[in-house]
């Protein structure tokens, strides 16, 4: 195969541990791999990109990619890299997520495909209830030793207390031989020999490839990559608002654009190789155009504009694109009026605001009301009267007089009306 999956990865930084025999594996035929996704809520957000990304690689190279959703081991909850045991989820919210990740995983991956190397979706509910528990000790748990168990990393540190670790119960024990099984099942009945993941996951894929050997006398294999940091040490994937997702109905496109957009020429130089498929020759280009110019940020605005298409559209990307000028360029009040509510809100995040009512808009709201008398946004009516005459105050990004009044003509996303004094001073007037 010409596109080498094991290399693609190294000059990438996506590379950190790899089974003896991994490479040897994947030149000799196409090979089944696989990657789980934890199914806690019905979005993925970015921190799951990698392993996405990582599975969109290994199909370019001509390889089958299995994306499994874990209904089942959802359930119980990874111990990897927690100190503390997480909320179970029921039935019901399984459902409502695994459905929610398989509509997001579909963007990334072909599952319709012709070819052997078509993409495939499991979740691990589907071969795991009906196993009984007696079955499932008797048939996996006495391939494998307590003490074999207790040697990994994601079960040591929470016995031995480190990182504020407060033990572990046994539901969360079992959780590498669930994992485990499932490597057993994919290799039975998919003739699956890789399971990839982060390089916390190391010590579960390994008791897999164990079980495999001692359960189906095969022989299969693992690869991991590095986690992803950001080099201020703050959490990567993490706003002052949470999370960012990959729905845009919990993250919208231009807070999933603007995210990207705002990171360090540090950061931006590690992300472009590994959340995009610009080739080496384009990203050393890049970097080089960037270092003679590092005020443009060109390194960030092609970041930025790669993940937001693929993630989202390139019609979501021109939207973003647009609500940022609004801030920073010019613009009109037809551009304002594009915008959607959540889009809106976003942009003007920390805006002051006042409400007015729908009987104010009715009758014609009048500029001193809008900014003192009704909504102290300047400090009195002479303030406002002398902003007006001094040509300061914009509504919806024009300027106005102090004879002109607001209607409902002006509202945005039906529901608010953007004030300006200067350039900067921004205030937000919603109807209710």
């Amino acid at each position: 195969m010409t596109y080498n999956f094991v290399e693609e990865l190294k000059w990438r930084g996506m590379m950190h541990d790899i089974m003896p025999g991994t490479e040897e594996q994947l030149a000799e035929e196409v090979t089944a791999g696989y990657i789980g996704f934890d199914p806690t809520a019905d979005s993925l957000h970015i921190g799951s990109l990698i392993p996405i990304i990582v599975l969109m690689h290994f199909q370019k190279a001509g390889h089958k990619p299995i994306a499994l959703i874990g209904g089942a081991t959802g359930m119980i909850g990874d111990p990897s890299g927690k100190s503390a045991e997480r909320n179970m989820l029921d039935e019901q919210s399984l459902a409502v997520n695994v459905a929610g990740i398989k509509g997001q995983l579909e963007r990334f991956l072909d599952f319709n495909t012709k070819g052997e190397n078509a993409a495939e979706l499991v979740n691990n509910y589907d071969w795991m209830k009906d196993f009984t528990l007696l079955d499932f000790v008797r048939d996996i748990g006495k391939h494998l030793t307590v003490n074999y168990m207790m040697a990994k990393d994601s079960v040591k540190k929470r016995f031995t207390g480190e990182d504020g670790a407060d033990g572990m119960s046994f539901t969360e024990f079992t959780y590498q031989l669930f994992q485990g099984y499932d490597f057993v099942h994919l290799y039975k009945t998919m003739n699956c020999k890789l399971q990839m993941g982060g390089s916390d996951q190391w010590g579960n894929i390994t008791t897999g490839t164990e079980l495999v050997r001692r359960t189906a006398q095969g022989k299969a294999y693992a690869m991991t990559c590095p986690l992803i940091t950001k080099a201020d040490g703050t959490k990567f994937g993490k706003s002052e608002g949470g999370n960012i997702w990959l729905d845009k109905n919990r993250t919208s496109a231009y807070k999933f654009y603007q995210y990207w957009l705002n990171s360090s020429d540090e950061d931006s130089e590690n992300f472009i190789k590994k959340f995009t498929f610009l080739s080496k020759e384009e990203i050393e280009a890049l970097i080089k155009e960037h270092n003679e110019a590092p005020h443009l940020r060109l390194l960030q605005k092609k970041l930025a504009e790669e993940v937001t298409v693929m993630v989202h559209s390139q019609e979501d990307l021109d939207k973003a694109l647009k609500a940022s000028s609004i801030l920073f360029g010019k613009s009109t009040s037809e551009d304002l009026k594009s915008l959607d509510e959540q889009t809106f809100l976003d942009v003007f995040e920390g805006v002051p605001q006042a409400e007015v009512t729908k009987a104010d808009l009715d009758e014609g709201l009048d500029m001193i009301g809008a900014l003192a008398a009704k909504t102290n946004f300047l400090n009195s009516n002479s303030d406002a009267r002398r902003a007006l005459k001094e040509n300061a105050i914009s509504v919806n990004k024009e300027k106005v007089k102090e004879d002109y009044k607001i209607t409902e003509a002006d509202l945005i996303a039906g529901a608010y009306v953007l004030l300006q004094r200067g350039k900067k001073n921004y205030y937000l007037l919603q109807v209710v």
